[in-house]
């Protein structure tokens, strides 16, 4: 029987050339197409239309001479989102990661965390190394002896903290005497005193999430309210993303009607800046996407695509915490990373992992000390190395937070700290590159762990496959055993026998 199908209501005999009239009405017109792309992609879009209009809107702002307070009314939209993104990081964080660590059992947390320490350290060490190798090769102080800090019209910076001291003071970050002190005040490291001591924040919430898992029933009502305080964070930062186009859009112009005089930075620093943004371009666009290449066999450009937003945020704002809350919503809704892995992972690596900051840093102390004409030998060199892996774990993730570390460093080599002041003139330049680098390998870690994750549920669910197997194989046996002893002949013969001879089973009685 001949089928039929309908077009426009009306029964039509079936033929190639129905089927293509159908096919071609199934498929979606490209004005459908565009209008699905940019109903996906509207906030990234806008994002980064923001930023655009926010330098052509800084140009013109910056030749109308605008006083003191008019420069604060047209920075304050910016100034806002700003305070909205401070605002969510301390729910955000305490709440993922103690929902995060107690979703987890203690085996997976410490593999998972195992992983992400040393995927942290490896990458934060490479990045040293660019920092260093570049610094030698395009030698940005080199040249510049004449430049100081009075030159440029720039106030003198110091630190007088040994290197020992800032270290101690890192170690009484993570084991804070009072938790809500913790949450606005951190133990000064290098000249930084305010601020959230986000280090012994998140050590403690890992810490708590571990202690509820433990306590079993009694734990799962807080375990439950964390859940759900963690959730309604989530739905927050959603709603303040739809703030971001329009804060960084007043970001980014107040910033540059900010800027005094531009060139003589850029010619005077200009090998400094273009060496730290080289370094910034290689290991986030080359060294971070080989190694998730490496561990995943997937194209790290296209996870990478769906994160433009909170790179964009990171750009515009020069904070990783700052990006945190987008980060965490982008990295699950776009690229699909389990929520347990994402919650855990990034608030962790928003605190300890700079590699952006490292960069900059060893770039930083190289061009320093050729500033000074001072010879580095293979020791200063290593104790550069391992003091920007070791001292980027606490570094602030606020703006300029990587400056302070650098004195650090200074101090670990011996060199002096006075022309800190230099790498503050352009921090505002070299800090957008370096946060992007840091939220990315964020992210990247966050993929890795969700992938290495994703297999040993796989090798889970197929052990537990080969056990529900063996244990039906051996129900099978079993059951054919007993067929076999009911129905065997010797056996039929025994029952027959005893049952013809009374005495016998009285006997045995």
């Amino acid at each position: 029987m001949e089928k039929k199908s309908e077009i426009n209501g009306h029964a039509v005999a079936n033929s190639a050339s129905t089927d293509r009239i159908l096919e071609k009405s199934a498929q979606p017109s490209s004005r459908e197409k565009l209008m699905e792309f940019l109903r996906k992609n509207l906030l990234v879009i806008m994002t980064v239309s923001g930023v655009l209009v926010g330098v052509g809107l800084g140009m013109m702002v910056r030749n109308m001479n605008l006083t003191k307070a008019q420069m604060t009314y047209f920075a304050f939209p910016g100034e806002m989102l700003l305070r909205m993104l401070k605002m969510i990081i301390l729910p955000l964080v305490v709440c993922s990661l103690i929902s995060g660590a107690a979703s987890l059992d203690t085996r997976s947390l410490g593999k998972l965390g195992g992983i992400a320490v040393a995927y942290f350290l490896v990458t934060t060490l490479i990045a040293s190394g660019i920092g260093v190798a570049l610094a030698f090769i395009i030698k940005p102080g080199v040249g510049a002896g004449a430049l100081n800090t009075n030159s440029l019209g720039l106030e003198s910076v110091s630190s007088n903290k040994e290197t020992t001291d800032s270290f101690l003071d890192l170690a009484r970050n993570l084991f804070p005497a009072n938790l809500v002190a913790a949450a606005f005040r951190s133990v000064p490291i290098g000249t930084e005193t305010d601020g959230m001591n986000i280090l012994g924040l998140v050590l403690f919430a890992m810490v708590f999430g571990v202690a509820l898992k433990k306590l079993g029933e009694e734990g799962e009502e807080l375990i439950r309210f964390f859940n759900a305080f963690n959730e309604a964070t989530m739905v927050l930062v959603s709603w303040i993303m739809w703030y971001i186009p329009f804060g960084i859009m007043f970001l980014v112009g107040s910033k540059i009607v900010e800027m005094e005089d531009v060139v003589l930075l850029v010619t005077s620093l200009g090998k400094y800046i273009f060496a730290s943004i080289l370094g910034h371009i290689i290991h986030g666009g080359i060294v971070l996407p080989l190694i998730y290449f490496g561990f995943t066999r997937k194209n790290p450009y296209s996870f990478l695509s769906g994160l433009i937003t909170p790179f964009t945020t990171a750009f515009a704002t020069c904070s990783s915490s700052a990006t945190l809350p987008s980060m965490i919503k982008c990295v699950e809704e776009n690229n699909g990373v389990d929520k347990r892995i994402s919650r855990f992972i990034l608030p962790i690596g928003a605190t300890v992992n700079m590699d952006g900051a490292a960069i900059f840093q060893c770039i930083a102390a190289v061009f320093i000390a050729q500033l000074n004409n001072a010879e580095l030998n293979a020791g200063q060199i290593f104790t550069i190395l391992v003091t920007a892996t070791a001292s980027s774990v606490g570094a602030a993730g606020i703006p300029a937070g990587g400056i302070i570390t650098i004195a650090i460093i200074l101090e670990a080599i011996g060199l002096p700290t006075n022309d800190l002041s230099l790498m503050l003139a352009v921090d505002w330049i070299v800090d957008r590159t370096t946060t992007v680098v840091n939220v990315e390998g964020d992210a990247l870690g966050a993929g890795i762990l969700h992938h290495i994750n994703q297999l040993e549920m796989k090798k889970q669910q197929e052990l537990q496959q080969q056990e529900g197997e063996l244990a039906e194989v051996r129900v099978e046996a079993v059951a054919n055993v007993q067929a076999e002893e009911e129905t065997s002949p010797l056996v039929t013969h025994q029952n027959k026998a005893l049952a013809a001879t009374p005495e016998a089973i009285e006997s045995v009685l």
